[in-house]
């Protein structure tokens, strides 16, 4: 039996043939959506500036600041001295609570329940936009594309200029004449029949009642539900909450009143429609001709007759069931290898199958934003003349963000690489795009130290970008510990003078000039260069044959290069960004250890993310049998969850419920240690459980976070909280920053130390059980590094840290210098990645990665001491260290 051939008709041709389909095809994907801000009038708008008044959120206090208008403000100081606090917890939430203000009265309903900023007074605010580094938030199908809105215009390119092929034999499904499809249908076998349908619904639920009356309406006795065809009188009932497709059956056709006197006989055809009812399409000579244009759009393979739906921009969304890739979800891998169905696409075939001067989306979206961005300079003049004016606009708004993205130094990035794979500053520059593109005015934007991850190279193209911002009139403050950034600024804020509650001041303000000549300022000391990180005396050297040896690697865009790290030395991986650090450390080398380590018998206590893709390419890795333990210390956060934070993870939290286990009124009350853990049924707030916060959902925004209502935020119960050790309570404790809790447990010796160590990496102002959702990449590295540093050294460790200068200022800088010292000098080997010159200048050896980022980088441009390397020519590293390394 001859399958029946089934041929998809477009609905508004429909309308043409037959009775008026409108109101029947209401499947359409909406058109791309521009944010947009709604203005909060100021309170007194003759001010020039933003006035803040008795800030004491945390740890200010009662900070007073003028903030001006239409400028780049830039705050600093030491970590934990309160820039946060005046930046996001005052600025940014007084902003988001005059925004919802402005809401309907759904969204004003929930203020009372948003904590207010401990402030007198904010006037003269601007609708605000904070820009941070979270990844966490990230979903795993966000991509650099979808998250700057590009892939959204890419999707609507596709849908109205792409070219189907038929994912059978290859073939293009373009409009063909009527003189090709007659030749096909004529090709057809006698026993087969042509249905022709109608697409009315496709993957909405519901149980869509309306089209099935309106295709009775309109005189057709079938329809096609989920793949099955039904007689209308033998219609399935519909489950409301799943996903359906509905096509009417064309199984007759009704002529229109006034065209049948142009109709002509010469090219009568007969059709054998479904069902056997046979109908007449009649070709008449000329373009207006009804039958022509039904001929016209039949979206079928000419060669196989396999039939297409029409394209839609969500054929190309990969988080939509309509356009994600069956075998993994639109997630482009299954198990960390690429999927076998649409080769890491994310796409189901036949979106993939589309292409755009022969090119599919997948295609594009995985070439550089460097090369993207010459390809969309001349995409319109290489389109046809009848799609030039689809791809014009697109092409525009596409340029504008590609453009922006290039000269803040992430040129290198593909449009398909994962948002959860970019560190904070990558993503922090990719969100920044999108604020550039939707060219916003009078708005203030608050970011949290852009220059993460820029090598100093490329930080001077992200000042002008941040100035393009402001020029086009909005206001600019930025918390930053970056020395360029900072004389780049209009007006400077040095916050201290320490940290926690020796912090919370505004010690200078001004002009950076003005603040490089305050003696007063910390800040202006390192800008004055009277005070400066400090370097190395003596460089230790490599011990011959004392190494790591990683031959052949080729992962992402190196070069087969071979990389020699002495072991026993701090070790430095430079290069401007995208040049493939990255890649050589945390894709290849730490992978190549831990596959080595396992090989050879020993526990490796590192957790492989299973949803990210293998990448590591590489020949042999030579001298493994010199370490016996390998520790990654990442910026990913400590916990997975808000009930995580420096107390648990450190594991001062254990012992610390001993003691209060141990207490009187515990032992009375028959408290175990258990019933101090926020994570244990039996002592945590049973309405908050344990999280000190409950959440609402928001319809359209956010979801917000309001404190327990029962525990007020302490995440315990009454009967645990009655418990105290020294007359603080569980929940007291925990309050605490690690500075306190460190001399408040002076007495016991296992929880002084952990503690210590945190203080000694510069961590003293943290609070111990500040939640890790709160934390930076930065500080929750720096976590992870004191507890390994509070540990029994081995000696035979490697420690391999990306970026740890994040968050830190230049005071900070040598706080962690001095603990890498103490790590390298009990004869372990540390390697870091980094942009820092003044943590570069201090490593023993260099490995330089370059000489640009992307596909053109990926080779070994130096090696050796950073005097070898400023000695080299034409070396971007070198360039910088010149000016901090005493050639010899």
């Amino acid at each position: 039996m001859v399958p029946d051939t089934y041929l998809s008709l477009d609905p508004n041709s429909i309308v043409d043939l037959a009775y008026n389909m409108t109101a029947m095809s209401k499947t359409r994907e909406k058109p791309v959506k521009y944010r947009t801000a709604k203005v909060v009038k100021s309170n007194d708008a003759v001010h020039d500036s933003i006035r803040i008044r008795g800030a004491r959120v945390h740890n200010l206090r009662g900070v007073d600041v003028d903030i001006p208008h239409e400028k780049l403000t830039v705050i600093t100081g030491v970590s934990g001295s309160g820039k946060s606090s005046l930046a996001f917890d005052t600025l940014f939430a007084e902003g988001q609570r005059q925004y919802i203000e402005s809401l309907s009265a759904y969204a004003r309903q929930f203020l009372d329940q948003i904590p207010r900023p401990d402030v007198d007074s904010v006037d003269g605010l601007q609708p605000t936009l904070c820009i941070d580094q979270k990844t966490s938030s990230t979903h795993p199908r966000s991509t650099v594309a979808t998250v700057t809105e590009i892939h959204d215009y890419l999707r609507l390119l596709y849908a109205r200029a792409g070219i189907p092929h038929c994912t059978g034999c290859g073939e293009a499904i373009t409009h063909q004449s009527p003189e090709m499809i007659l030749d096909w249908l004529r090709s057809l076998e006698p026993e087969t029949k042509l249905v022709l349908l109608a697409p009315l619904v496709r993957g909405r639920r519901g149980t869509h009642r309306e089209v099935f009356e309106q295709i009775a309406a309109n005189g057709w006795l079938r329809a096609r539900v989920d793949g099955e065809i039904y007689p209308l009188d033998q219609l399935p009932v519909l489950a409301p909450r799943k996903l359906h497709t509905i096509e009417a059956v064309v199984d007759r056709l009704v002529i229109r009143e006034g065209n049948e006197d142009r109709l002509t006989e010469s090219a009568n055809m007969a059709i054998r429609m479904g069902g056997g009812v046979m109908t007449s399409l009649v070709m008449a000579p000329g373009q207006s001709d009804w039958s022509e244009k039904l001929l016209s759009t039949l979206h079928a393979c000419p060669k196989c007759g396999k039939s297409f739906q029409e394209l839609e921009p969500r054929s190309f969304s990969f988080n939509s069931p309509y356009g994600a890739c069956p075998g993994c979800d639109g997630l482009g891998h299954v198990d960390r290898h690429l999927c076998g169905v649409c080769n890491g696409g994310r796409l189901k075939a036949d979106s993939l199958a589309v292409t755009l001067l022969d090119s599919s989306i997948a295609e594009l979206s995985a070439m550089s934003i460097a090369a993207l961005t010459g390809y969309f300079a001349n995409l319109v003049d290489r389109l046809p003349s009848m799609q030039q004016p689809i791809g014009r606009p697109i092409a525009v708004e596409v340029i504008k963000r590609l453009q922006f993205l290039n000269r803040v130094g992430v040129g290198y990035l593909s449009l398909d690489r994962a948002a959860d794979t970019l560190s904070g500053g990558e993503l922090q520059r990719v969100r920044l795009a999108t604020s550039i593109g939707s060219g916003l005015v009078g708005v203030c934007y608050v970011l949290d130290e852009p220059s993460i991850g820029l090598h100093p190279s490329d930080n001077e193209r992200l000042i002008e970008s941040i100035r393009e911002l402001q020029a086009q009139g909005n206001t600019i403050v930025v918390v930053e510990h970056d020395e360029a950034m900072m004389w780049a600024s209009d007006y400077l804020i040095d916050m201290g003078p320490g940290a926690g509650s020796r912090g919370g001041e505004i010690i200078s303000h001004g002009s950076p000039i003005e603040v490089a000549s305050d003696v007063a300022s910390v800040t202006g000391k390192y800008l004055s260069k009277t005070r400066s990180a400090p370097g190395v005396m003596t460089r230790r050297q490599p011990t011959p044959d004392h190494a790591l040896q990683l031959l052949g690697v080729a992962t992402h865009n190196l070069k087969n290069v071979d990389v020699c790290f002495p072991l026993g030395l701090l070790i430095g991986v430079t290069g401007v960004s995208g040049s493939g650090k990255s890649s050589l450390i945390n894709d290849t080398l730490v992978p190549a250890i831990v596959s080595s380590l396992r090989a050879m018998g020993k526990t490796v206590l590192i957790e492989e993310d299973s949803s990210r893709p293998a990448a590591a390419i590489y020949r042999e890795l030579q001298g493994i049998e010199r370490i016996d333990k390998l520790i990654p210390i990442d910026q990913s956060p400590i916990g997975r969850g808000p009930r995580s934070c420096p107390a648990t993870y450190s594991g001062a939290l254990d012992e610390i419920r001993k003691i209060f286990a141990a207490t009187r009124e515990a032992k009375q009350r028959g408290f175990k240690s258990n019933r101090f853990s926020f994570n244990a049924a039996d002592g945590r707030c049973d309405v908050c459980k344990g999280q000190g916060a409950e959440r609402i959902e928001m319809n359209f925004l956010s979801d917000l976070l309001v404190t327990c209502s029962r525990c007020g935020g302490k995440r315990f119960n009454l009967q645990t909280l009655l418990v105290r050790f020294k007359g603080k309570s569980i929940a007291d404790v925990l309050d605490m920053t690690i500075d306190e809790a460190a001399e408040f447990f002076e007495n016991f010796p296992k929880i002084h130390r952990l503690l210590s160590s945190l203080v000694d990496i510069g961590l003293g102002y943290v609070h111990l059980g500040q939640s890790s959702t709160t934390l930076s990449g930065g500080e929750a590295q720096r976590i992870k590094l004191g507890t390994e540093l509070a540990r029994v050294q081995t000696g035979k460790t490697v420690y391999v840290l990306d970026e740890p200068t994040t968050g830190l200022h230049f005071a900070d800088v040598e706080k962690l210098l001095s603990v890498l010292k103490r790590l390298v000098d009990a004869g372990n080997t540390v390697i870091v990645i980094e942009h820092n010159v003044d943590v570069i200048k201090a490593c023993d050896w260099l490995i330089d990665i370059g000489p640009v980022g992307g596909n053109q980088g990926g080779q070994i441009m130096a090696e050796g001491t950073p005097e070898m390397v400023a000695k080299k020519k034409g070396n971007l590293t070198g360039k910088y260290l010149n000016e901090l390394v005493a050639l010899k």
